[in-house]
């Protein structure tokens, strides 16, 4: 397998600029952090971003989470390892993902449940959370980005 080109992020620096930015505000939104790590591994599940279904686990596995979770986040609606709240970040997640597949594509209902669970600033945060992971998939499908290639480049740079 071979990458197309680098990534885009990496050629135009403001852009991965931009991406850290957005994902740092939405870090600070109160959505706790493996809520958060849920949200970018069930989107890159759905647009089949294999890097970030790579990359994603490995960091949430930094945090504690349990691979009896991550194994289960492509199930997790058939799956009792996950809370309410998580759930409505998920199906919010999966909603904003496949924005083409229903004539409403956030159905109220879905919003609601989000709704019941984070506050306005929460919601903000999912929201930037799920778009940037969205573009972030996006990028490296049209590049084709190698699954793992991120490992070796931390891997090389000096600690």
């Amino acid at each position: 397998m071979k990458a197309r080109m680098k990534s885009p992020v990496m050629i135009i620096p403001e852009a991965m600029a931009a991406l850290q930015s957005l994902n740092a505000a939405s870090e600070a939104g109160g959505v706790p952090a493996k809520t958060l790590g849920l949200v970018h591994l069930r989107a890159s599940q759905i647009n089949g971003c294999s890097v970030c279904v790579d990359m994603h686990p490995r960091m949430m596995k930094k945090l504690g989470e349990t691979d009896t979770r991550l194994f289960a986040v492509a199930a997790w609606r058939d799956a009792p390892y996950f809370t309410d709240a998580e759930r409505a970040a998920l199906a919010l997640t999966e909603a904003a993902t496949r924005l083409a597949d229903r004539e409403d594509p956030v159905p109220d209902e879905v919003w609601e449940e989000a709704k019941r669970h984070f506050d306005e600033k929460g919601l903000a945060a999912l929201s930037i959370a799920i778009a940037t992971i969205n573009v972030w998939n996006r990028l490296n499908a049209i590049t084709k980005q190698v699954a793992g290639e991120w490992i070796a480049s931390q891997q090389a740079q000096p600690a």
